[in-house]
């Protein structure tokens, strides 16, 4: 086992997926406690889809698919809590529409254009292999911008998460902290679809936060343990994704799939 991991980080693709994943899992499971808690969970499937229809649309006419893709994400993921609100249209209708639309643009352009090469099959799917170093780079900035939004935002996304009218009622400007998780949902979705691909993306958003419930309670005790929870199931996942030649995207899920019963269990029998 120590010989493979040896023989693992001496690549160093392998090193910058490491880092960038650790870091895009740290904040993905941060997020997601919130978007469970406010039962937005589908938002980061919604948006993952876009992020493959801009991506598509990007690579099709030759563009760098990373700056153009997170602005694109976040500009929906705002309209998207706006039509929620809007009560003539289910919040969930309004996710599927733009999602399935968005999708279908960027695979309509691509075959229209480049065909569904590798490029945006990385992106649907996930691939470590895909992450150049501008990719890494720029994750690495933007994951460190969202870990210190969301740490000195903290107490202000814990009010607005747990009772969003009473923040309001307390002079809290409750929307635009609301805009502020979508936001960085829609940052961390983008940089990490090289990672887990469009496919996959939203599952390490919400596993560990559900993971982390199964056992603790308290908001500030399942953003920490969801937090170590992602990170530990990221490391698991692309050590055994590299072992046995596994989608690393696949793996991590799976591998989050597993730790979710075994906490499930766990919470059972400290309840009892």
């Amino acid at each position: 086992m120590i010989e493979t991991i040896q023989e693992m980080l001496s690549f160093a693709f392998i090193d910058r997926a490491i880092l960038v994943g650790t870091l895009v899992s740290l904040c993905a499971a941060l997020l997601g406690v919130s978007l469970v808690l406010k039962r937005y969970a589908n938002i980061g499937d919604g948006l993952s889809h876009v992020g493959f229809g801009i991506t598509a649309v990007a690579v099709a006419f030759g563009l760098t698919p990373l700056p153009i893709a997170i602005p694109g994400v976040i500009i929906v993921a705002i309209i998207l809590l706006k039509v929620g609100n809007n009560h003539k249209i289910k919040s969930d209708s309004a996710i599927a529409i733009i999602s399935s639309s968005a999708l279908a643009i960027g695979v309509a352009v691509t075959s229209l254009t480049t065909g569904l090469n590798t490029d945006v099959c990385n992106f649907m799917f996930g691939s470590i292999l895909a992450m150049s170093t501008s990719d890494v780079i720029l994750s690495i900035i933007v994951s460190i911008i969202v870990l210190i939004l969301f740490v000195i935002y903290y107490r202000k996304l814990f009010a607005v998460t747990f009772d969003e009218d009473f923040s309001k009622a307390i002079g809290l400007k409750a929307n635009r902290y609301t805009n502020l998780i979508a936001i960085l949902t829609a940052v961390v979705i983008v940089v990490g679809m090289r990672m887990m691909g469009t496919m996959l993306i939203s599952s390490i958003i919400i596993f560990p936060a559900i993971i982390a419930m199964r056992v603790f309670k308290s908001f500030k005790s399942v953003v920490i343990s969801s937090g170590i929870i992602s990170v530990i199931c990221f490391w698991i996942g692309i050590f055994l994704s590299y072992s046995y030649n596994i989608s690393t995207g696949a793996t991590i899920v799976i591998v989050n799939l597993v730790m979710l019963l075994i906490f499930t269990i766990i919470g059972k029998i400290v309840k009892e």
